[in-house]
């Protein structure tokens, strides 16, 4: 299934896609499931493949304004350097285990709605990259059960402010600037993903290709990093793993390439969908 969340009057839903399309289950499904995280939380994927089944769409997909597929995190976890064309680009050393940050939830736009280059910066990098949305409570996860944590995939642009994230050795402030963290279009569920470094990603920036990769290059790949970090903190339903970019990001072009208000970026990963976003400069 292909789930999208939307807003919906002033409170949000969420649906399965059917063609071009929206089947509304959370209209079906009633006020017990406020949006795609309690359905997670409860376990209850086969309900809402259950509501959907047999069903028409209510809505045209063109007609919504859609969110992020999980608007509402409690951890969104991000892998640096994952790639190791980037890891070069970059001039890191190897590393025994992954990069992390953190990047909050009110950062994250959906698909189709304005990521935002901040007017204190002209770095405004682009960064395509695999997400990957927890299903289940996930802690000391073995590498032979760490896949089953995961209830489905999205597309992130981890739009990167890189003055601000190079200020210190930490790289929160440049992560987490307001509207700079693309999310969507929807979650694909995992039952129709079943090898996450079998996909193939691509970045484009005004259709020109700046990063284009298969997800099986990751330095530390899906499986791992849910053993890694469950070894520290507990996953739980609706949590996210932002899973790296690969090489080819504009501040190590020559000359660097940069997102200005005007420009559109898009996000690729076969298998998932296409998540595009307009940039537009803060006011």
């Amino acid at each position: 299934m292909k789930i999208v969340s939307f807003q919906r009057g002033a409170a949000e839903g969420f649906g399965v896609v059917e063609g071009d399309g929206v089947i509304d289950v959370s209209a079906r499904m009633g006020p017990r499931f406020a949006n795609l995280r309690k359905v997670l939380e409860a376990g209850a994927l086969h309900e809402v493949a259950d509501a959907a089944k047999g069903a028409r769409p209510d809505r045209r997909l063109a007609e919504l304004t859609l969110l992020p597929p999980v608007t509402d995190p409690a951890k969104i976890i991000c892998v640096g350097v994952n790639y190791d064309e980037h890891r070069k680009e970059t001039g890191r050393d190897p590393s025994a285990h992954p990069v992390l940050f953190t990047r909050w939830a009110d950062t994250q736009v959906g698909h189709g709605q304005a990521m935002v280059k901040p007017r204190n910066s002209d770095r405004f990098d682009y960064e395509g990259e695999l997400a990957v949305i927890i299903g289940r409570e996930c802690r000391h996860a073995a590498a032979a059960d760490a896949l089953s944590c995961i209830a489905g995939y999205s597309c992130y642009h981890d739009g990167s402010v890189r003055d601000w994230q190079r200020h210190t050795h930490q790289f929160t402030p440049g992560k987490n600037f307001p509207a700079t963290g693309g999310f969507g279009p929807w979650m694909v569920t995992a039952d129709e993903i079943p090898d996450p470094q079998k996909l193939h990603l691509t970045t484009r920036l005004n259709g020109q290709v700046v990063q284009d990769t298969p997800t099986d290059l990751m330095i530390f790949d899906v499986r791992s990093l849910i053993v890694y970090i469950s070894a520290f903190t507990t996953l739980r339903p609706g949590d996210v793993i932002i899973t790296g970019t690969p090489g080819g990001v504009g501040d190590k072009r020559n000359p660097p390439l940069y997102m200005k208000g005007g420009d559109v970026a898009e996000v690729e990963i076969r298998g998932i969908g296409i998540l595009r976003n307009p940039i537009v400069n803060e006011g």
